[in-house]
């Protein structure tokens, strides 16, 4: 419930993402959480990059969320819009800069041609099945959207939606505000 100085940890989020081919969506709930008390029910944590070829969500405290994204957004244009090249270098610097290392994030980065999970630790890591879910209800997303992907012919965004709904019913640290984009 708190770290070690006494702060309330803060909590956040549920992402999830899914794939098909070049097609990808991905969504967030919108609650942020102080201990055991909900601060905000409509935080938007999906951004578009790179002119809209690259859509971020994230997870942890959202400063370094937004650090980490701002320094991910630098590597893409470095690395001219080429997404896993961009978040190798990313988790490269993360996990050797001492300011970053301390960063308590993940982010879920999709383009028409990747999937990608970076993590602090210099985790880079692409789903053999185009699923991911981070933060607090994130395996809960993700087990029902792997349902949903095997029995049902709903589009990407359904999936993500009702997969996030899911979460929302079980996990108290996730809600049913809603924000799901496309790409490809």
């Amino acid at each position: 419930m708190t770290r070690a100085n006494a702060n309330p940890v803060i909590r956040s989020t549920t992402i999830l993402t899914v794939r098909r081919g070049e097609r990808a969506a991905i969504g967030g709930d919108g609650q942020v959480s102080l201990g055991d008390t909900t601060v905000k029910h409509d935080a938007r944590k999906i951004r578009s990059l790179a002119d809209g070829n690259v859509l971020c969500g994230f997870a942890g405290s959202a400063a370094d969320a937004f650090a980490l994204v701002e320094r991910f957004e630098a590597k893409l244009k470095e690395y001219k819009g080429n997404v896993r090249r961009a978040a190798i270098e990313l988790a490269k610097e993360w996990r050797m800069d001492r300011v970053l290392r301390r960063l308590e994030s993940l982010m879920v980065a999709v383009s028409k041609d990747a999937t990608l999970m970076i993590g602090g630790s210099g985790d880079v890591i692409e789903p053999t099945d185009g699923v991911i879910g981070i933060g607090s209800g994130g395996m809960y997303a993700a087990a029902a959207a792997r349902a949903l992907m095997a029995h049902t012919e709903l589009s990407l965004e359904a999936i993500v939606e009702e997969s996030l709904k899911i979460a929302g019913d079980i996990c108290i640290y996730s809600n049913k505000e809603i924000t799901v984009e496309a790409i490809g």
